[in-house]
């Protein structure tokens, strides 16, 4: 992108899922993978045991008259016109992600708005919002429109990640990673059954960030095992090696 001085890497903690060891070692794994000068910023509503370099900020207030389901909606605020007067371009970076290479490449173009292009029904527009790039305070029309409108989003749109690429395509300003940066776990590292008895999950060629979406995270994926939709996946030891 033309502005690469302020880069900031986004991410949130909310509730007992995930405790400040993710955040950690997102951050410890984006200062290996990143040449570029960039803020770690995590918005949380506890900051216990997060590394004194990462900044961090409550996830800001939604304003809707209802509750709030939790599927990652809260992830929306990080639309907002006003941020914490926070300005410059932010990577949003799940916290059970996994990078395996240099991710400069994440900011060299110059889209306003960037994301994973999701996994199934290729046909859909719809993006996986893992990792998503934007420039902080100039989509804020995301938000807004969510807060004025949640109800008859909540049944056009059965998630977050749904709705702000219907969003921000109705801009005209959707834009997608190229696939093999960012490839999914489950679908891209496991071998299918029977295969996946004997062949260890492996890394796919020109893999950045390895998305971790379903029942298997990094813990569970270094140990392997059953689970609901795999009937068993081996040890991918290979994974600590990146994930620290």
């Amino acid at each position: 992108m033309s502005n690469k001085k302020d880069i900031h890497i986004f991410c949130m903690k909310w509730g007992t899922l995930y405790d400040a060891t993710y955040v950690n070692r997102l951050h410890s794994m984006v200062k290996r993978n990143l040449t570029l000068p960039f803020t770690m910023v995590c918005f949380t509503d506890d900051e216990t045991g997060i590394d004194e370099d990462i900044k961090c900020f409550p996830i800001p207030e939604v304003k809707i008259n209802s509750n709030l389901p939790e599927r990652m909606w809260k992830k929306l605020t990080t639309l907002k016109e006003d941020l914490y007067g926070l300005q410059g371009t932010a990577l949003f970076l799940d916290l059970d992600v996994v990078i395996v290479d240099n991710i400069d490449c994440f900011f060299e173009d110059d889209n306003a708005f960037m994301i994973i292009k999701d996994y199934n029904k290729q046909w859909r527009i719809t993006g996986n919002s893992s990792v998503y790039r934007f420039e902080i305070g100039k989509h804020g029309y995301v938000y807004d429109y969510f807060v004025e409108n949640f109800d008859t989003i909540r049944k056009d749109h059965r998630n977050e990640q749904e709705y702000l690429s219907w969003a921000v395509h109705e801009k005209g300003l959707l834009n997608y990673w190229p696939t093999e940066w960012c490839p999914s776990y489950k679908y891209d590292c496991v071998s299918r059954i029977p295969f996946a008895f004997w062949k260890v999950p492996e890394i796919p060629e020109g893999a950045k960030i390895i998305i971790f979406h379903g029942e298997i995270n990094p813990h569970k994926a270094i140990k392997g095992g059953r689970g609901k939709w795999y009937r068993y996946v081996r040890p991918a030891k290979w994974v600590a090696n990146y994930w620290k």
